[in-house]
This record gives structure tokens, C-alpha cells and sequence, in this order.
């Protein structure tokens, strides 16, 4: 769904990153909170990654040591975000992230 929107968006210069990251939040999401689950994906200035979900669970950053098999994904993110955080509402959470664009709007 993804790769697509921004395939529509003529932002293929992004699909790397926004893959990456929708598909950890999106995993976490599925994982370890509860449903309803959603993603949206916003164009401005900065391209917007959301995924909310029904659990007031907040994913935390950790450095994952070199024998652990998970816990990176948070971190990966970090990596290709200009800024990422938490909204809480009335029902659950949204994790948010702002990448940058080769082509801002």
C-alpha cells in the first residue's frame, strides 16, 4: 500500500525508508498492541508516517546487544526520521514519524 501511494506521489526516491518504517511500526502494531490497527501516510513538507492503533502501550527506543534477535526496529527508525513520538487519544495511541523528501512539496 505503501509503495504504491508514493509510487502515485512520484516519490520513489523515498520507498526505501517509508517501506522500512511502516513495515516496523506497522509489525509492532500487529504484535504487541491491539486492533484497531491503521496507517497513514501524509504528504507535506516532510512525509508522514502514522500508525495507530487501540493500545496505550508506548514502544520504547533500546539499543539491542549483538546476541539479541529482536528489538531494533524502533531504532531503524530513528535512523531514517528527521522526528518521531508518540500521540496519545482518547483510545489508544499513534506513532508518528517525519522523514524528509528529496521532493517537498
Amino acid at each position: 500500500m505503501a509503495s504504491r501511494q508514493l509510487s502515485a506521489w512520484d516519490m520513489e526516491d523515498e520507498a526505501f525508508a517509508t517501506e522500512l518504517i511502516v513495515s516496523e511500526l506497522v509489525t509492532n502494531a500487529i504484535r504487541y498492541a491491539e486492533p484497531p490497527v491503521q496507517l497513514r501516510l501524509i504528504r507535506d513538507r516532510t512525509l508522514s508516517v502514522e500508525v495507530s492503533d487501540g493500545s496505550s502501550t508506548a514502544p520504547y527506543l533500546r539499543h539491542a546487544r549483538t546476541t539479541d534477535e529482536g528489538g531494533r526496529g524502533l531504532l531503524l527508525v530513528s535512523q531514517f526520521a528527521q522526528r518521531w513520538g508518540t500521540r496519545y487519544e482518547d483510545r489508544g495511541k499513534t506513532i508518528w514519524v517525519e522523514e524528509p523528501v528529496a521532493s517537498a512539496v
